[in-house]
């Protein structure tokens, strides 16, 4: 199976399955406890469906959208995730450039394996720094001023990670963190060379963001101690808004859920909220974004710029969540299976027939841009 072969999100999770060790696709495969919620993202779509309108002259589309005071290219755009440079050597690069080239937002993680400035420098669209809470206010202080140093635009505060899920999937092959893989695990590794092969002869893996702040010499045992001694579950909401006003900019919080949550965000002073069970890796049974949205939207939509992640993966599933009220969508697996299999050449290949597929299904909608797309395009079907 070659990158050409690679059609559609079924396509390119194939393909990177052949050429990823098991545990590291597992990795990023897996959900938490029972992955019903992984599930659920992508089937809350299905009982939704699209009523187009015909004859509408829609031989130019604008697929543009402004979130959090950004124009972006496209409505979608590319999450933070962590780690990238485990599943491809070329890692927050090759996303960074393939968003880039089809000028759309990405996501830098603090567990990003590239570090913020470089990528700043290289590209010059909207960025957004995703990080966590830690116990040390002083660090807390210090990585946003980085960001904005760098000439980050939008901050993101991931709210549901103060503890990391239940992922069975890592705990089998030993791929957790500190990592201790299982004879299973190890098995997996030694028949898939390529990859150690690439890994042993690219730039160290580092994590740019964290190696002032963390002890790295211990290796993967430094990013466990991150997660279990140095993220802080007590975090409130008077301790957000202080991060917001010291930000002085668009900030968004991510892994919002409840429309009482919603309404705090807006209270002290959010940008935009992204609804998000952080695709179904932390809180198995919860619910999934696109189920909640209209809810957020009726709550919130008029005050605060509402997204929504998890379970994207067609153009129709964006088009849905635009009419019920999301500003944009965020991408994640979307993007990374196509990272692992082919670098920066598959992250583009996704992206672009992403967007091919939205043109193409506006067109069908009979809309020539997106504020065209409301609820009336709508049904939801009883269960």
């Amino acid at each position: 199976m070659r990158l050409s072969q690679c059609h559609n999100f079924h396509d390119f999770r194939r393909l990177a399955r052949r050429r990823l060790p098991g545990p590291i696709f597992d990795y990023i495969d897996g959900g938490a406890d029972d992955e019903s919620s992984l599930r659920r993202n992508s089937q809350s779509f299905e009982s939704c469906d699209l009523v187009p309108n015909v004859l509408r002259g829609v031989r130019e589309i604008d697929l543009s959208v402004t979130v959090m005071g950004q124009k972006l290219a496209t409505p979608f755009y590319c999450s933070p995730t962590a780690l990238q440079r485990l599943f491809h050597h070329q890692g927050e690069r090759a996303v960074a450039a393939a968003a880039a080239k089809i000028g759309t937002m990405f996501g830098v993680s603090s567990l990003g394996t590239v570090s913020l400035e470089e990528l700043r420098k290289a590209h010059d669209v909207p960025q957004v720094y995703q990080f966590y809470f830690h116990k040390d206010r002083g660090l807390n202080h210090a990585m946003m001023q980085r960001a904005k140093e760098a000439g980050v635009e939008v901050m993101m505060l991931t709210v549901d990670s103060i503890t990391g899920g239940n992922r069975e999937r890592d705990l089998r092959t030993g791929f957790s963190i500190p990592f201790r893989l299982t004879p299973a695990g190890m098995l997996q590794f030694a028949i898939k060379p390529m990859w150690g092969i690439q890994y042993v002869t690219h730039e160290r893996f580092r994590l740019p963001q964290l190696e002032d702040h963390v002890d790295m010499s211990g290796g993967a045992m430094s990013i466990g101690r991150y997660f279990t001694e140095m993220l802080d579950p007590s975090m409130t909401w008077d301790d957000v808004a202080d991060m917001v006003r010291n930000w002085n900019g668009p900030f968004c919080l991510k892994g919002i859920m409840s429309v009482e949550d919603a309404r705090r965000a807006v209270d002290i002073g959010c940008k935009g909220i992204i609804l998000s069970n952080h695709g179904g890796r932390q809180l198995d049974g919860s619910r999934a974004a696109f189920d909640q949205l209209a809810e957020i939207v009726d709550a919130v939509g008029d005050r605060i710029d509402v997204m929504m992640d998890g379970g994207i993966q067609r153009g129709t599933h964006i088009l849905k969540a635009l009419s019920l009220g999301a500003k944009a969508v965020g991408l994640g697996r979307y993007y990374l299976y196509p990272l692992a299999a082919a670098g920066q050449a598959g992250v583009e290949r996704a992206l672009s027939r992403l967007r091919e597929e939205l043109m193409r299904d506006m067109r069908l909608m009979g809309c020539t841009s997106i504020s065209e797309l409301s609820r009336t395009n709508l049904r939801f079907r009883s269960h």
